[in-house]
């Protein structure tokens, strides 16, 4: 089952979106406390919102070049601690603001998503630089809704799916025993 489907509830009876948008960055392998999750609310978002707006730029401008170099980014970002984004935050934009904390390493559920979009930007920079623009445009379009997901809700389907196969690996593994 996926967190999307949440048991966390107010005491009204209605489902919980907090509750469930703090789940979700436990399923992307963070271990925080309900106050670093406060406090990282915003930062947790700044690497994903900056790469949503720069592949929604990319894509209106229809530049491969721009795309290739957000996969060089997302690239970095999927086998490194940090994305390199989160660098930016954590010695730039971090000290413009009140206080904001630096940014956590980033576990390895949420590196394997940004390996993913790497591959997506990828194939949509492909896509753009052999003339296959619609494709690439709808491939791109698909691949910014998913980067608005987790940017807006922490809801990040790679990590998601798995923390799903993790479960069922385990499943097996402990019906077998």
């Amino acid at each position: 089952m996926l967190a999307f489907d949440t048991t966390a509830r107010k005491p009204s009876g209605r489902p919980n979106p907090r509750a469930w948008m703090s789940r979700n960055l436990t399923t992307q392998g963070y271990c925080l406390s309900d106050d670093e999750r406060r406090r990282l609310s915003l930062p947790l978002r700044f690497s994903t919102g900056m790469c949503l707006l720069l592949v929604i730029a990319a894509l209106v401008m229809e530049s491969s070049t721009m795309i290739f170099a957000l996969s060089g980014a997302g690239l970095i970002a999927g086998f490194a601690r940090r994305h390199p984004f989160d660098l930016v935050w954590n010695y730039g934009v971090r000290h413009l603001t009140d206080g904001a904390p630096a940014l956590p390493p980033n576990p390895a559920r949420r590196r394997n998503a940004f390996k993913i979009a790497t591959a997506w930007l990828l194939a949509v920079g492909l896509l753009l630089t052999a003339g296959a623009g619609t494709v690439a445009l709808v491939l791109g379009g698909l691949l910014g809704a998913a980067c608005a997901t987790v940017t807006m809700t922490n809801f990040c389907i790679p990590s998601e799916l798995s923390a799903l196969w993790e479960r069922h690996v385990e499943r097996r593994r402990r019906s077998a025993t």
